[in-house]
């Protein structure tokens, strides 16, 4: 059997402890990886410590060099990164291939990085006196990836991580650990020094151990809003900044004047694309008034008939498994769940058998109706290829919906109306609104992050957020004298007047 290894510098050794990694498709097992602990990641910060130093000092256009060739060879095995992917998470490849083509996206935006490093400067602040600013590295970096973009989010964190002069030691989900290995061997393909990116595995052991460790200076994670909670506070109590993106419930309004043809077509992507199983995705849809949600849910039905669940490359398929077995009673669970208080279940996906892979770990699409906003399963992130309908009276009652809820991640409006959408994204309170756009995720040179127990923390993910949060910034102010004696009393507080 495939064993995966940690990828750290002298290697990890033997491993007390292994999880077993499966194959959504036919629930077997196809590999193991090592669960480390904080005797492992501490030679792994060795290392880092090691090397840290002269990578800082590498010069900016050096680093994006790296940057390049990295993007390079990304794109020169995007095809085996895609069916690696998609054999541990299950996502059908051409979404395996958008999963890597977003973090290359931010990977381009940290080749840039000589001109965002370049500071401020200010010439005559005071007489004599020039005052400039530099960013610099924190040091060591840590980021702490969930299993459901396990190609885009490390690199989301180890690009600017590593662009800023930092080493990074990242820590992927043990469920689908093989491409975020894959991609820290590429880093070091395209000439990055060792030390500077490694890639250790485990379960909490491993985690709290990075939120202890005194030398590492910043931790961004990615998953479950407990567990992001969890994350921040630890981390902070250990004098680290901390980035913690948590889950999610995001909205589509649905204004009666949408062109409810490409509303459906988008939430059938939004709603059911990777099994549901993403942070933006759109679980939640909201019709504003009967006759609205009536005509929607009447355009949906055959819509969702016709989607296609298949195995990850059947380039037919919609989607494909959820990532595990524990994962799929958890989503049929909140199906329960969702009956259990009364919702109108439209469509059950539960129950469905793919001939051939009888033990995947399939699921069908499933649709309720008449949601309403006290219920736990409208309250709570399902995570899986299961969309809501929850019907609205008028635009105020709409815009509350998100506004009220405990998550803040992303929100859209489908519309003709300008003043409708305007006004919508400026009061909605949601991180991310998308104007006929079900999941808007912004580009790289924008900054992703979402509000209330979707995001823990000050600084969002990449962009120049994600600049400011692996950096430091230090200010100078200096002068020259040419050698005569200035007067002014030397115990006042200087000031520039």
């Amino acid at each position: 059997m495939r064993q995966i290894d940690h990828l750290i510098v002298g290697g990890a050794g033997a491993a007390a402890r292994t999880s077993e990694v499966f194959d959504p498709n036919n629930g077997g097992v196809q590999a193991t990886v090592p669960l480390g602990d904080a005797a492992l990641l501490e030679k792994a910060v060795q290392a880092a410590q090691a090397a840290q130093p002269a990578w800082a000092a590498t010069n900016p256009q050096r680093r994006a060099r790296i940057m390049f060739k990295f993007k390079e060879l990304v794109e020169a095995n995007m095809d085996e990164l895609a069916h690696m992917l998609s054999s541990e998470h299950g996502k059908v490849i051409a979404d395996s291939k958008g999963d890597v083509q977003r973090g290359l996206e931010v990977i381009e935006f940290c080749c840039g990085i000589p001109h965002v490093l370049k500071g401020e400067y200010t010439q005559g602040a005071g007489p004599g006196i020039d005052v400039y600013s530099m960013r610099q590295p924190i040091g060591i970096g840590a980021g702490i990836t969930p299993f459901n973009f396990p190609a885009m989010i490390p690199m989301w964190m180890f690009g600017p991580a590593i662009a800023t002069g930092n080493a990074f030691i990242l820590k992927p989900s043990e469920r689908d650990p093989s491409v975020p290995v894959r991609l820290t061997e590429l880093m070091l393909e395209a000439g990055l020094p060792e030390g500077i990116l490694q890639c250790v595995h485990g379960d909490k052991e491993m985690v709290d151990a990075i939120l202890d460790h005194p030398a590492i200076g910043g931790v961004s994670f990615v998953g479950s809003s407990d567990i992001a909670h969890y994350v921040y506070n630890r981390g902070v109590a250990a004098g680290k900044r901390v980035q913690a993106m948590g889950g999610a419930k995001n909205h589509g309004i649905v204004m009666p004047d949408a062109d409810l043809d490409q509303v459906v077509n988008d939430l059938s992507g939004a709603a059911f694309g990777s099994a549901g199983e993403r942070c933006m995705a759109l679980p939640v849809v909201v019709p504003v008034g009967e006759d609205t949600a009536d005509r929607l849910r009447e355009k949906l039905l055959p819509a969702i008939d016709a989607l296609r669940v298949g195995i990850s490359t059947d380039e037919e398929a919609h989607y494909g498994p959820v990532v595990n077995q524990a994962h799929k009673e958890r989503v049929e669970g909140w199906i329960q769940k969702g009956v259990d208080e009364g919702a109108e279940l439209v469509v059950d996906g539960r129950g469905f058998s793919l001939q051939g892979h009888e033990d995947g770990y399939f699921i069908g699409p499933s649709l309720f109706d008449r949601v309403t906003p006290d219920m736990e399963s409208y309250k709570e992130e399902i995570f899986g290829p299961v969309l809501q309908i929850v019907r609205a009276n008028d635009f105020e009652e709409a815009l509350s919906l998100p506004s009220q809820h405990q998550y803040g991640n992303g929100v859209a409006i489908f519309t003709r109306n300008g003043n409708a959408a305007r006004e919508f994204a400026a009061r909605v309170n949601v991180g991310m609104v998308g104007i006929n756009v079900p999941i808007p995720v912004p580009v790289a040179y924008h900054s992703f992050g979402g509000w209330k127990r979707s995001a823990f923390g000050d600084t969002n993910q990449h962009g120049m957020e994600g600049v400011k949060f692996w950096t430091k910034v230090k200010t100078i102010t200096q002068r020259w004298p040419d050698g005569s004696p200035e007067g002014g009393n030397a115990f006042v507080i200087p000031t520039m007047g």
